[in-house]
């Protein structure tokens, strides 16, 4: 069976978002600064894909290829935040000022167990107070 020409129209659209949409579009290529620190950008990308055709039918039957289509899409990139590695701890940084109070409180459980963490660390590590005498 011979391949339909919208097949082709299909096949050309898809392999150009293909092109346009890979796995650094949404996880960016990381960015490292000169005090060693590694920058990476996260974005949202959403995308459409429409297409269509139609043969003609009418009164030159005899001549089958009369065809008609188009393809088409659509892609939105949209950075929402950066994730940022630092001496081996990771801080998401938001991009939108989130009115939701979980989402604020997600965001920052991250530097809060860090703080906590190097808390914990500097109390085991001071010396015992001795018991006054009386």
């Amino acid at each position: 069976m011979a391949e339909h020409p919208i097949q082709g129209l299909m096949n050309v659209t898809m392999e150009k978002i293909h092109q346009m949409v890979d796995s650094n579009t949404i996880i960016g290529k990381p960015i490292t600064t000169e005090d060693g620190i590694t920058i990476l950008p996260v974005s949202k990308v959403s995308f459409g894909f429409a297409s269509g055709g139609t043969d003609f039918n009418g009164k030159n039957a005899a001549n089958k290829d009369l065809f008609g289509g188009g393809s088409g899409a659509g892609v939105n990139i949209q950075p929402v935040a950066f994730l940022v590695i630092k001496d081996g701890c990771v801080r998401t940084i938001q991009l939108s000022d989130s009115s939701n109070s979980i989402d604020r409180a997600l965001t920052m459980l991250p530097e809060l167990v860090e703080k906590l963490t190097t808390l914990v660390k500097k109390g085991d590590k001071a010396p015992a107070e001795e018991p006054k005498a009386e």
